[in-house]
């Protein structure tokens, strides 16, 4: 179908103008997104998010090319989605600096020691041992992986409050599983 007689079709409201856009530009569309994000589902949701722009910009627009609008609309919602998925609030790095601290306790292998069940029944016991604040520092850091600021925000400490309960806690840990004959 040409561009024209799909443009048409949204000026007639008709639903079939976004199947005929998916068909004739669906690909094109998720490649642009791909290209942004390298993630399929976070594609495919700003391919939907611009077909839903696009109904909602025709009319009264009617586009000279439009191949060339879902590519400005689908590039600017997976910059969108982008700069969302990596905002500070949304862990910005924060899974790789946790698993980076913890790495002195458990070793390169994380993989292998959290399928461990022994290891599960060890970290449970060591958290049951801490303190309840010193407890809720270890989790919000690394089971919710918040920012050392934003711990202290959460339980009123300082930064540097925060950072020595942690490495305390990591010291604690590891001592356990050496104990326990865990290898590091």
């Amino acid at each position: 179908m040409e561009d024209e007689a799909i443009v048409t079709l949204y000026w007639q409201r008709s639903e079939e103008a976004i199947a005929r856009t998916d068909q004739k530009y669906g690909r094109y569309c998720h490649a642009i997104a791909y290209n942004i994000l390298q993630d399929h589902l976070d594609s495919d949701e700003c391919v939907n998010d611009t077909y839903l722009s696009l109904w909602q910009i025709i009319p009264p627009r009617r586009p000279s090319l439009l191949s060339a609008l879902l590519a400005k609309i689908t590039r600017n919602h997976a910059l969108d989605r982008y700069k969302y998925n990596r905002a500070e609030k949304r862990g910005s790095g924060q899974v790789a600096l946790a698993l980076d601290e913890l790495s002195e306790c458990i070793g390169k292998s994380e993989e292998e020691y959290l399928e461990d069940r022994a290891l599960t029944e060890l970290l449970n016991g060591f958290l049951t041992s801490l303190p309840q604040k010193e407890k809720e520092v270890f989790l919000l850091r690394y089971w919710y992986l918040c920012s050392v600021r934003q711990v202290g925000q959460k339980l009123g400490l300082s930064e540097s409050n925060v950072k020595m309960t942690l490495l305390r806690s990591r010291r604690q840990l590891r001592a356990l599983l050496e104990k326990e004959g865990v290898r590091l």
